[in-house]
């Protein structure tokens, strides 16, 4: 009998252990291993993200830059798939057998239960025909998404272009993103990313174990409804921008135009320039490659990021500075003869301009003239105060925005530059520095250097007669125009109104019979400057910055071309049609005799150097510090020879416009500032 209940009690412990195991392992499973959760939810319910479409892009017309189509992400989930026909499968979706080798063990290395991007952006084309045999592939489904398409393939830097996700994207977002999402990388669709992106959608389908679709789960009430991104109406000018870039077709440089009344841009051409189209779809990562090693870097934003001394297109504000400190008048005059003896230097000018008064200074661009001006700027009450006149001068240029951002609506915007003390107490060990140690400042050359974007906005504020609007690229924000209320804000320069019309009186010169009279405009009065900016690396840059017209100005323009030459041979002529497009929407024939297509032809591409071996690089050093010291000596007997000279006879007895059509009438052959 006590046997009998002994065995009862060691029945009764084993059932008692099972039940616990049993308990236990149903514990695990339910709370916390979710492997057999997630494959009973797949069995029920089935997760779908719904991707908003970015917003589109229109520009100041309506025309849409940069739009939205569907492409398809395969995708997968190991477990649940069964044998099928591999090849079959290849060739639907255009991989090979490597290729689908290579896709399966990252996704099963992801997880075998959860889904995972196969392959990334099908076109429907080829989605199309998949989809007829899609149920023949079990475990596979198709996910939606929406890639950026470019109509007119046009504006690429201005624009940027989107990419997906990394793991930094997704830390700093803080879980908003997940991978497989885009994000703007560069141009606007970076700086406006979070009013693009809109807000993804969420539905839950019941499905079979076979995953064929029964419907919403619940009629739909736990899903969310995707939220297309806003749109955005840019500033810019189409018509002018596809211009621009055929114009800067094999060259090197950037076109920035500008409204002057509201600091909205016209045009942002960075040239060389690509196709945006190259940057969605499959062939996107053999495409940024390609151009990431082109030596010309397309991806380099010239209007915001590239640095040029202005050269001559400086002296107009040199001018208004020097007016409104009071250490010149329009009537004041400097004799030209050729050149400006500083210190032990000598700054050559293109011509023996004579007596020049500030009309004419701009007009005939004279060194001469402009570097006077500036060595009285920096030696007011005496030399032992050029340190704080610099600093001085250098607070005036910077109101301009001169070394200093501007803060358009586009990331990685650069400052340009304009030197501290600082800097010159480095070079020169100390403060004694003296105003002929950079008076190659006074003609917008030496350690001065701008963005094509600043040196447009120079013209909007002598266009304004003192103040400009911050430049900025987006105009409206979805169907409401609203804006940034700091593009809403006049910012003055602190110089007087009155002190404009004798400067904009010798650019008006400059343009009806100076240096820029080859690229006159009939029937509209431009008022611009010329510059030939030195280049140490190559040939000169070409230079023209401008507005038209005189009264109630429409447009402000800056042409960098670069290795070109003089300001007049390309800027100019490329500037006023630009100019003639925007005010009248034609083109008409230039005195020069450039026509656009003429100019749309020709390869100003710098050539390009092969790289040298250390023995060749050693070798052209020691020929390049030869060429110096012979250059130098040349350039000291140059001097020696223009000091020595005497008697030039003044030209104080002939009018202005005798001198400016003496000018007019002759081509320089050397540099033109």
């Amino acid at each position: 009998m006590n046997s009998f209940f002994e065995r009862r009690y060691v029945i009764q412990a084993l059932f008692i252990v099972l039940a616990i195991g049993l308990l236990a392992r149903i514990f695990y499973i339910q709370i916390i291993d979710d492997q057999y959760t997630v494959s009973a939810n797949r069995n029920v319910v089935r997760t779908v993200v719904d991707f908003p479409g970015r917003g589109p892009i229109v520009d100041r017309n309506g025309v849409i830059l940069v739009q939205n189509e569907p492409i398809y992400d395969i995708m997968v989930t190991p477990r649940e798939v069964v044998a099928f026909d591999t090849l079959r499968f290849c060739n639907l979706i255009g991989i090979d057998k490597a290729g689908f080798e290579k896709r399966w063990e990252k996704a099963v290395a992801y997880s075998r239960s959860l889904t995972s991007v196969f392959e990334k952006q099908i076109p429907f084309t080829i989605y199309a025909p998949f989809q007829e045999h899609l149920s023949e592939f079990q475990g596979f489904s198709a996910q939606l998404r929406k890639v950026r398409t470019y109509p007119d393939s046009i504006a690429a830097q201005f624009l940027g272009y989107t990419d997906e996700v990394t793991d930094k994207d997704i830390q700093r977002s803080h879980g908003y993103y997940k991978k497989g999402d885009f994000i703007g990388r560069t141009g606007v669709e970076k700086a406006y990313e979070d009013l693009l992106r809109g807000q993804r959608g969420v539905r839950n389908i019941l499905v079979d174990s076979r995953g064929v679709n029964k419907g919403r789960y619940l009629n739909g009430m736990y899903d969310t409804a995707a939220v297309p991104g806003k749109m955005l109406k840019s500033s810019l000018d189409s018509r002018l921008q596809k211009l621009g870039e055929r114009l800067m077709t094999n060259k090197v440089g950037s076109i920035v135009a500008i409204e002057p009344s509201t600091g909205e841009i016209l045009a942002f051409v960075s040239s060389p320039t690509y196709d945006p189209n190259m940057l969605t779809g499959r062939d996107r990562g053999n495409n940024v490659a390609k151009l990431s090693v082109n030596p010309y870097s397309p991806f380099f934003i010239r209007p915001i990021q590239a640095y040029y001394p202005p050269g001559s297109s400086f002296k107009p504000l040199s001018a208004l500075i020097a007016l409104q400190e009071g250490v010149i008048t329009p009537q004041t005059t400097y004799f030209c003869a050729g050149g400006y003896q500083a210190g032990n230097h000598f700054v050559g000018c293109t011509h023996h301009h004579g007596v020049t008064d500030l009309r004419l200074g701009i007009a005939g661009s004279c060194n001469t003239y402009f570097c006077n001006v500036f060595d009285k700027l920096m030696n007011t009450d005496g030399s032992q105060n050029t340190r704080a006149n610099f600093i001085d001068w250098k607070t005036n240029v910077n109101k301009f925005g001169f070394g200093a951002r501007l803060d358009v609506d586009l990331p990685h915007e650069g400052r340009g530059n304009v030197p501290t003390p600082e800097h010159f107490d480095k070079i020169f060990r100390g403060t004694k520095w003296r105003s002929s140690t950079f008076i190659s400042m006074a003609i917008g050359q030496g350690e001065l250097e701008a963005t094509p974007l600043q040196m447009a906005n120079i013209e909007c504020i002598i266009a304004n007669h003192g103040f400009y609007y911050k430049p900025h690229l987006i105009k409206a924000i979805g169907d409401k125009q609203i804006i940034k209320d700091e593009y809403l804000v006049k910012n003055p320069v602190g110089i007087d109104a009155q002190y404009f019309e004798p400067v904009i009186d010798g650019m008006q010169d400059v343009v009806e019979h100076g240096t820029g009279a080859n690229s006159r405009i009939t029937g509209i009065t431009m008022c611009g400057k010329t510059g030939t900016v030195q280049n140490p690396h190559g040939k000169n840059h070409s230079v023209f910055v401008a507005f038209a017209p005189r009264e109630n100005p429409k447009i402000a323009i800056a042409v960098v071309v670069e290795n070109s030459g003089q300001g007049a041979d390309w800027a100019a002529p490329i500037a006023s049609y630009i100019v003639e497009k925007y005010l009248r929407d034609t083109l008409t024939s230039r005195p020069s005799g450039k026509t656009p297509e003429w100019i749309m032809e020709q390869n100003l591409l710098p050539e390009l150097k092969p790289k040298l071996t250390p023995a060749e690089k050693m070798a052209s050093a020691k020929a390049d510090s030869v060429k110096k010291v012979k250059a130098d000596s040349l350039k000291k007997v140059k001097a020696d020879s223009v000091k020595a000279k005497s008697g030039l006879k003044s030209a104080s007895g002939k009018s202005r416009k005798n001198n400016i059509q003496q000018i007019a009438g002759i081509q320089p052959k050397k540099n033109e500032h």
